[in-house]
């Protein structure tokens, strides 16, 4: 496996590459050696029996964890050829999965193995303004080289999928859903009383993400008190604090910064709903992980949310204020937003990282 982000580094793409691996601990009949990045210095790791991690470093040292430069990922990519390049002339692989077309999928396709590409977002032309330059110029063209020659390409949703047809719509592309662990992810036995509506938001606090918006739309709430509770870091967290100040809001936000994966379950459980205004999106780990915790939804309209948004909550549309402030005023209905609570843990329990397994293990057999 190669992916450029494994926790504590990175966000869904590697948080999903951890849940993977714990169920593919299990499956005796795989061995895994993953490629990464690491906080430090290289390190290698026993994640189980049949799964080693090999931390490569790409002199990312402990800060920004949630938000790889493109330094990292050139450091990454030159690094993880000539690692894996020992690794294969040691062991026989059969194949290698590669986290995102660009740039593992790329570095795959060198070596002239079989090799399946799982996209995650980012990697998608035209889903990320910050390459929407280099997409244009070269990524389109390389994107189709890499799905071209890969045994298969895997989506996290059908939204991400159609994205990536618009860059070839000959390409066939399986999706495969991100899952989440509900043994983990549950809501609390216990909930504090609050008269103020309790939102939370997690996401990188970058442009994509749109949280700019959901603060603005705020200031227009006429039905409902609130409390958000924004988790995470980016290169706007000092930009979005002063506009807070600006709206006359920052009493009631709270900037935590990054937290620790494993700690998410305690800020969800304490909150009422989830809110996530990016403005792309593929499979949101933090939507599903929010909704298995039993809070009512709110996210913009974008990538796979309508596979996640059903009688859960409500999509909005892209960058729109108004739309924001009428969702968010709609739970001064208490009984409604119970509802969407109850259904949003009944949707997350049909969703599991089990589940995603056995389908990724499904592709490994018709790969080799």
């Amino acid at each position: 496996m190669l992916n450029y982000e494994f926790p504590p580094l990175g966000g869904g793409a590697g948080n999903a590459n951890y849940y993977l691996l714990k169920e593919f601990a299990q499956e005796k009949d795989l061995q895994i050696d993953l490629v990464t990045s690491s906080v430090g210095a290289f390190k290698k790791e026993e994640f189980a029996e049949n799964i080693t991690i090999h931390y490569l470093d790409i002199g990312k040292g402990n800060k920004n964890f949630h938000y790889q430069t493109n330094k990292d990922l050139l450091i990454y990519s030159f690094k993880s050829y000539f690692y894996s390049r020992k690794l294969i002339k040691q062991q026989q692989y059969d194949f290698i999965h590669a986290w995102f077309g660009i740039p593992c999928g790329f570095t795959a396709m060198l070596f002239k193995k079989p090799y399946l590409v799982a996209l995650r977002g980012s990697d998608v032309p035209f889903y990320n303004p910050r390459f929407k330059l280099l997409d244009k110029l070269f990524f389109k063209q390389l994107s189709r080289l890499i799905w071209k020659r890969a045994q298969v390409v895997v989506a996290n949703s059908q939204g991400l999928k159609d994205l990536a047809l618009k860059t070839n719509p000959k390409q066939k592309i399986e999706v495969i859903y991100n899952g989440v662990d509900t043994n983990h992810f549950k809501p609390a036995k216990r909930k504090k009383a609050s008269k103020a509506l309790r939102i939370i938001c997690v996401a990188r606090l970058v442009e994509r993400k749109g949280v700019k918006y959901l603060l603005k739309s705020l200031t227009e709430l006429k039905k409902v008190d609130f409390k958000l509770t924004i988790i995470g870091e980016g290169n706007q967290k000092k930009q979005l604090e002063e506009l807070a100040k600006e709206l006359k809001i920052d009493k009631k936000v709270s900037f935590l910064g990054a937290a620790p994966h494993q700690e998410l379950v305690q800020h969800y459980q304490q909150h009422d709903i989830f809110v996530l205004p990016s403005l792309n999106e593929g499979m949101s780990n933090t939507v599903l992980e929010a909704m298995a915790c039993g809070l009512a939804i709110i996210m913009t309209d974008v990538g796979g949310a309508r596979e996640l948004v059903n009688e859960n909550g409500f999509l909005v549309r892209v960058k729109t204020i108004a739309d924001f402030t009428i969702s968010i005023d709609a739970y001064h209905n208490k009984s409604l937003l119970q509802r969407h609570q109850k259904a949003s843990r009944s949707m997350a329990e049909q969703l599991s990282w089990n589940l995603a397994s056995r389908r990724y293990k499904g592709v490994y057999h018709q790969i080799s």
